[in-house]
């Protein structure tokens, strides 16, 4: 049985905190004998360092993050794990409406993922004019938005070091920053996209699911001393976000969720309705794929996505200092205990602890017990394929 304790479980103001406001509100961490106290974060640091010094039990994570706190890389090293995903996909790059315009009138037709091209043509004129560099926003140094954005600038030439500034800026303030000109742009999770463009200052032009198909999102960490010493509880925490996650990959659940989700995180219902049924503005849509909360194994805590995010701290030249990508990978990332929790719950569970990413253009289907599992496509728009047999992080 879970330990007779409060669990206390922080947040970030984001639309894919969902599966910890269902667990809650719908009374799913309760059954499961569990007394969680959700606490709203204001910024990614906040959160962190609530993990670190021991204030929060568990976190809203963004998916790399457990690897960096681990490796010290930009936070006191912690020893923290994930032993279940919370999301797939939603974030998207937003441009303020005056760049948005420029991109557009030299490029109408051009997906967003090849825009980038594009803007190194602008990049290059401002330099030329003798301009301030373009400033761009992510929410975190150690996050799929920062290696998303700096992907997506490399693809069209721009490099992200010196053609332009790439700062911080915590996911609630970004409307605000881009509304008053301190950056042209930003990549971040829903529902601050459609926040920018329901407020007429920016607009979203394309959908991490588009960059990288259906890569994890969040997960929910976990300090690896607090998991030793109450392991039912862990287990039960497991359970009720994949229960509640279960619920919310139905369009009946996210309607109910969103008024839900909207009030723990402070926006309109009905911004968050539209990010939950994936209609974000400036995208192509409904995308029932921009956010995915449970198909396509969205809970498993793969190795591989563990492997693939400490290659993209490498190239970011994050993580020179860690020799062994795969014991970090394999310390941090925990699909032995995600199996212990979903054993007694007739969930299908891959039978595999890595896949190979980059390979699937259309849907696939994974092998797994007792059933295999239905998968989406895996790509990454220019075409690269992630082995995790032959990838790694160690310096070269």
């Amino acid at each position: 049985m879970p330990d007779e304790m409060q669990v206390n479980i922080g947040y970030i103001p984001l639309t894919d905190c969902a599966a910890l406001v269902v667990a809650r509100e719908f009374g799913i961490f309760a059954r499961h004998g569990l007394r969680v106290r959700l606490k709203r974060e204001t910024s990614w640091a906040n959160l962190r360092d609530g993990i670190v010094l021991g204030e929060l039990d568990a976190a809203h994570m963004l998916a790399p993050m457990p690897l960096a706190i681990t490796l010290g890389i930009a936070a006191p090293r912690q020893p923290v794990i994930t032993a279940v995903g919370l999301a797939l996909n939603g974030n998207a790059i937003t441009l303020a409406l005056p760049l948005h315009g420029r991109l557009r009138a030299m490029a109408s037709d051009l997906p967003g993922a090849q825009l980038a091209r594009t803007l190194k043509i602008l990049v290059d004129e401002d330099r030329q004019a003798r301009r301030a560099p373009m400033t761009f926003a992510v929410v975190s140094t150690v996050s799929n938005h920062y290696y998303q954005l700096r992907h997506w600038l490399h693809s069209g030439g721009v490099d992200p070091d010196r053609d332009v500034q790439l700062v911080v800026v915590p996911p609630p303030r970004m409307v605000e920053a881009l509304q008053a000109g301190k950056i042209v742009g930003y990549c971040v999770g829903e529902p601050w996209n459609s926040l920018a463009a329901r407020k007429g200052v920016g607009m979203p032009i394309v959908g991490s699911s588009e960059l990288w198909s259906n890569v994890l999102e969040k997960v929910l960490g976990v300090r690896e001393a607090w998991a030793r010493q109450h392991p039912e509880t862990h287990l039960a925490l497991i359970r009720s976000i994949v229960e509640a996650a279960r619920i919310l990959d139905g369009a009946a659940g996210r309607r109910e969720a969103g008024p839900l989700v909207a009030a723990h995180i402070g926006v309109d219902p009905a911004v968050v309705e539209l990010s939950l049924l994936g209609q974000v503005p400036g995208l192509a849509g409904p995308a029932p794929d921009f956010h995915v909360f449970h198909r396509y194994a969205a809970n498993f805590p793969w190795r591989s996505h563990a492997l693939w995010f400490l290659q993209q701290m490498r190239l970011a030249g994050q993580c020179a200092a860690d020799p062994d990508a795969r014991a970090t990978a394999w310390q941090v990332y925990r699909p032995d205990i995600y199996r212990e929790a979903m054993a007694a719950m007739g969930e299908s569970i891959p039978l595999l602890d890595t896949q190979v990413m980059g390979a699937h253009a259309t849907p696939w289907t994974l092998p797994a017990a007792p059933d295999a599992l239905p998968m989406g496509p895996d790509l990454f728009f220019d075409g690269q394929v992630f082995d995790p047999e032959r990838n790694g992080c160690a310096p070269e």
